[in-house]
């Protein structure tokens, strides 16, 4: 099955190898031998249609990616996710420490403590949200 100059066995071994999966391991979590795997990323065979949508999940694309070849690394995705959600830790962090400092030298105004507290609440709030979701 080609899509977009590449075959779908091509995409299932880039996506495999850019988790640091082996055959076996991907195997194992689609319950399929390792030479199934094999089978399928050198395009004599392909994953039966009702199991796409697991191997999308494990290779971190949506089942329309991976069947149009178009997708983003998932570790690229992964990455990003990762800095936003340090980015938003590092806010509450810092607001927190803005307005321990800011108090304990007796130069904070009661609005601008509030205004501190709102970010810092704020970004807090943001990273539970985003907790679970695979987002960007």
């Amino acid at each position: 099955m080609k899509q977009s100059g590449k075959t779908m066995g091509m995409i299932i071994a880039r996506l495999r190898k850019a988790q640091g999966m082996t055959h076996a391991e991907l195997a194992e979590k689609m319950q399929v031998t390792d030479k199934a795997v094999s089978k399928w990323e050198r395009d004599l065979s392909c994953p039966d249609i009702q199991s796409l949508p697991r191997l999308a999940e494990i290779l971190g694309v949506s089942v329309e990616e991976l069947m149009q070849g178009e997708t983003r690394p998932a570790s690229l995705v992964k990455r990003i996710n990762e800095i936003v959600d340090l980015v938003l830790k590092a806010l509450v962090v810092a607001m927190g420490i803005a307005l321990i400092v800011c108090s304990v030298l007796k130069t904070l105004k009661p609005t601008s403590g509030f205004q501190l507290a709102d970010l810092g609440l704020a970004s807090a709030g943001i990273l539970f949200l985003r907790q679970g979701k695979e987002t960007i």
